[in-house]
């Protein structure tokens, strides 16, 4: 994997967009850090990473509209800014600033993440990047390239509940969060991967 993103790298002229998608705790985060941190290494300032979750509508906005209890289902996002986020990005050289989640606070930070002339690759990473659906659909043509990570779904289950907890969720309630909304946030996103480039099937340890 590390090969073909520096293929990306070395074969186009300008500069590219490599998403990678999946279900919620599917690992698609994880190896984008780990993919972002290599290429950074071997490539100082050609490679940045922007995340969907960016594009979390404010949690104060949810609140109003009654919707923080489905926070992270596709239509608490705002699709339409992360789509001319990406048109930005293939179009423009930069510096562009791109907003980042903070998951300790459950909203985002603007203009943290800078794009500028010497960008070469940016990863993308999200759960909904691969949706046929509008106005999701219109993520997809943004990207050079498109990963899909996929993990059994009992495992995945499993590290959705221990992600709950460690960020401070009771087990009862982190076991009904992961069986309710993230299960079907899951299951959309597994039922139907957009034309992904590369399928990673996700192996674990049963300890």
């Amino acid at each position: 994997m590390i090969d073909r993103a520096l293929s990306r790298l070395d074969s186009t002229p300008g500069r590219s967009l490599l998403g990678i998608a999946g279900a919620p705790a599917a690992g698609k985060s994880t190896l984008a850090e780990l993919l972002l941190r290599e290429l950074q290494r071997r490539r100082p300032g050609e490679v940045v990473g922007v995340g969907m979750d960016a594009f979390h509508i404010g949690h104060r906005v949810l609140e109003r509209r009654g919707l923080t209890g489905i926070k992270g289902a596709p239509e608490t996002f705002d699709v339409i800014g992360f789509i001319h986020l990406l048109q930005r990005i293939r179009t423009e050289r930069g510096p562009i600033y791109a907003p980042e989640f903070a998951r300790e606070i459950g909203d985002s930070l603007a203009h943290v993440t800078e794009i500028d002339e010497r960008v070469r690759l940016v990863i993308v990473e999200g759960n909904y990047l691969l949706l046929d659906t509008a106005p999701w659909n219109g993520v997809r043509p943004m990207l050079d390239e498109a990963w899909f990570v996929h993990l059994d779904d009992e495992e995945r289950r499993r590290r959705m509940m221990r992600r709950h907890e460690h960020f401070g969720y009771d087990p009862a309630t982190a076991r009904a969060r992961t069986l309710g909304t993230d299960e079907r946030n899951a299951r959309l996103v597994n039922a139907a991967p957009n034309r992904p480039d590369l399928w990673i099937e996700q192996s674990f340890s049963s300890d």
